[in-house]
C-alpha cells in the first residue's frame, strides 16, 4: 500500500503535539507545483489588483483628524528617474576608495538613496519611519537571492534555531516550527509549502556579499551592522506585530510584501532598550503607515515603532533587514562609567568615605517613603550633592573605551580588496613548494610604506594598567564566536600605534614611527604586519 505524503510541518506538529495551522487563508485545495530551482513556486496571478495600487500609492491612513495628524510621523520618497549604479559595481568601486569610512559613507549613501544622509539622520534617524519607492526592482539585486538561500541550504550546515527559523502567523497566534538538528533543502523547502515563513539569521556567514557591506556599514554606524533575511510565501504572514530594539533598515529583494507601522504607544516605548513581545492586533492602534514595498524599496523605521509585514495573494516576498544600534545609547555608556567613577571617588574623595548615618534604616527605604521626616529631606539632598561631585571623577575615556572593546568583538572582519590582501599578510609569498618552504622571509624596512587596512580595523584601549590594542582582522563571520581578539602594547610602542590610527588614511614610513630606537619601528611594524592590521603601500617580495 503506497503511503500517504505528509508535509514537514504536519510531522512537526504531530511530534510536538499540535495541529496544522491553516496558514494559506482561503487557499485553493494543495497542488503539486513544479518548483523552480531556487525552490520558489511560480507566481500566482491574482484578480486583486485594486487593492494592491491602492496600498502601493504610498500610505492609507485613517480619515480621522486624529489619523491624519500622524501622517507628520512617518515620510514616502520616490527615487524613480534617480541614477544609482548596481551592487557589483559599487562594490567594485568601493575596493578603489583609499579610505575605508568613505566607503562606508558612500555605501550607505546608496542604500538610502536618493534621499540625502544629513537628511536621513537629521529628520528619520531614532525619529520617524521612510519609505523610499524606486520602481526599479534590480536596485539591491546581487545582495541575496531566493537562488542563493537554496544554494547555502544545500551546501552549508544550517541548524534550525541557530541559523534558520520557521515561523508562521495566523488567527493571531505566532508559532515556530523548528525541528532539531541541520535544515535540509527537502525539509525547509515543504515547511514553505506548508505556508511558513523561513528567516534566515545571520546570512553574512554563508554570503560574502551580505558579510561585505555589513563589514563597511559597522564603520558608518559606529555600532555592529548585522542582518536577517526573510522569505515568505504569498497569502501569508510570518511574525505577530512588535517592535524592536534596533534600528531597521528593509531592504526588498524580491517579490513584494505589505507593512504596517504604528507609532510607539507611550513615551516608555520610544526607543526601547529590548524587543517587545508579541501584540495582538487590538493592543496596537492604528497604523501610520500601510504600504506595499516592492523589490528595489526601502523601509526604514526607529526602534520602538510596531511593524507587522504579510504577503499579498499574487506574490512571495523576500526581504534583508540591516539593523544596528542595539544597546549603544547614552545610557548604556553611563552604565559602564557610574561604577568606575564611584570606584575612583571611593579612592580619591573622603566624603564618599564617610558612614551612613546610625539611623538611616528608621527613616529611609520603602517602608518609611510616606514618611514626612526632615531627616529624609536632609539624606536625600545628601545624595544629590554626592552625586553632582561625581561627575568630576568619571572617567569618560576610559568608559569610551570599555564600549569600544565591546564593538569590536561585535564586528565582521574586514573583507579585503584584491589590492589590500597583496599587500598584507594575507598576500605574502611564503608557500610550500619542491618539498620544502618557500619565500618565508619577508623583509620590512625602513623605508616600507605602512598603514593601517581600516580606519577601525584597531583600536588602543586601556585598563588602568595597561594599554592593549584590541583588533576585528581575527574575528569570525559568526557572532562571538571568537573571544575578543588583543594585544597588550610595549611601552615604548604606544605613542607609533597611535601616530598611526591618526595617520590614517595616509601611509607612513617604518622609520617615521615615534619610537626611540629603530629596533623598536621594526618590532612592532612587524607585529602588526603578522596580525593583519597594516598593508604597506608595495607588496612585499621575498629576500
Amino acid at each position: 500500500m503506497e503511503r500517504k505524503h505528509m508535509s514537514a510541518l504536519s510531522i512537526y506538529q504531530s511530534l510536538s503535539g499540535g495541529t496544522k495551522p491553516q496558514v494559506r487563508a482561503n487557499a485553493p485545495p494543495a497542488k503539486k507545483i513544479k518548483k523552480k530551482e531556487n525552490g520558489i513556486q511560480p507566481n500566482k496571478k491574482s484578480n486583486k489588483k485594486k487593492r494592491t495600487r491602492l496600498l502601493k500609492s504610498s500610505m492609507k491612513l485613517s480619515s480621522s483628524d486624529e489619523e491624519k495628524s500622524k501622517a507628520n510621523d512617518c515620510e514616502t520618497r520616490n527615487g524613480e528617474g534617480f541614477d544609482s549604479p548596481a551592487l557589483d559595481v559599487l562594490l567594485t568601486d568601493l575596493a578603489k576608495v583609499n579610505n575605508s569610512r568613505e566607503r562606508a559613507n558612500r555605501l550607505f549613501q546608496w542604500i538610502i538613496h536618493p534621499v540625502q544622509d544629513k537628511s536621513f539622520f537629521r529628520e528619520n534617524w531614532e525619529k520617524k519611519p521612510i519609505l523610499i519607492q524606486r520602481q526599479n526592482p534590480d536596485y539591491y539585486k546581487g545582495l541575496f537571492s531566493t537562488a542563493e538561500f537554496d544554494r547555502i541550504l544545500r551546501n552549508n550546515d544550517v541548524q534550525y534555531g541557530v541559523n534558520l527559523d520557521v515561523t508562521s502567523y495566523t488567527n493571531g497566534k505566532r508559532e515556530t516550527h523548528n525541528p532539531p538538528g541541520r535544515a535540509l533543502p527537502y525539509t525547509v523547502w515543504d515547511f514553505y509549502e506548508s505556508g511558513c515563513s523561513l528567516r534566515m539569521l545571520n546570512p553574512q556567514a554563508f554570503s560574502s556579499t551580505v558579510w561585505q557591506v555589513l563589514s563597511i556599514l559597522q564603520e558608518k554606524f559606529g555600532s555592529m551592522a548585522g542582518a536577517n533575511v526573510y522569505l515568505t510565501p504569498a497569502r501569508t504572514q510570518g511574525f505577530a506585530p512588535h517592535y524592536d530594539d534596533i534600528e531597521a533598515f528593509i531592504l526588498q529583494l524580491e517579490g513584494k510584501k505589505h507593512w504596517r507601522v504604528y507609532n510607539p504607544r507611550s513615551e516608555d516605548e520610544v526607543l526601547p532598550l529590548v524587543s517587545s513581545p508579541n501584540f495582538s492586533q487590538d493592543e496596537i492602534g492604528q497604523p501610520i503607515m500601510d504600504v506595499v514595498l516592492e523589490a528595489g524599496d526601502l523601509l526604514y523605521f526607529p526602534r520602538g515603532f510596531i511593524h507587522q509585514g504579510d504577503c499579498l495573494p499574487d506574490a512571495h516576498s523576500m526581504h534583508i533587514t540591516v539593523s544596528s544600534y542595539q544597546r549603544n545609547s547614552w545610557g548604556d555608556l553611563l552604565l559602564k562609567l557610574k561604577p568606575a567613577a564611584l570606584e575612583i571617588a571611593m579612592e580619591e574623595d573622603v566624603e564618599f568615605r564617610k558612614g551612613l548615618p546610625l539611623d538611616y534604616l528608621q527613616f529611609m527605604g520603602v517602608q518609611n517613603s510616606e514618611k514626612e521626616d526632615p531627616r529624609r529631606d536632609k539624606f536625600i539632598a545628601h545624595i544629590e550633592g554626592l552625586l553632582k561631585k561625581l561627575v568630576k571623577y568619571a572617567p569618560v575615556d576610559a568608559a569610551v573605551d570599555q564600549k569600544a572593546r565591546d564593538f569590536l568583538h561585535d564586528c565582521l572582519p574586514p573583507v579585503l580588496s584584491a589590492e589590500e590582501k597583496a599587500s598584507s599578510v594575507y598576500g605574502a609569498p611564503a608557500r610550500w613548494g619542491d618539498g620544502e618552504a618557500l619565500d618565508v622571509t619577508v623583509q620590512l624596512k625602513g623605508q616600507t610604506q605602512i598603514r593601517l587596512l581600516g580606519a577601525g580595523a584597531a583600536r588602543l584601549c586601556s585598563d588602568g594598567d595597561t594599554v592593549s590594542l584590541f583588533y576585528t582582522s581575527e574575528n569570525s563571520r559568526v557572532y562571538h564566536k571568537e573571544e575578543p581578539k588583543s594585544t597588550e602594547m610595549k611601552a615604548e610602542h604606544i605613542d607609533a600605534m597611535e601616530f598611526l590610527i591618526h595617520s590614517y588614511p595616509k601611509f607612513v614610513s617604518v622609520a617615521s614611527l615615534p619610537c626611540e630606537t629603530m629596533e623598536a619601528k621594526m618590532s612592532l611594524a612587524e607585529l602588526l604586519f603578522e596580525k593583519g592590521l597594516i598593508h604597506t603601500a608595495e607588496p612585499l617580495t621575498a629576500e
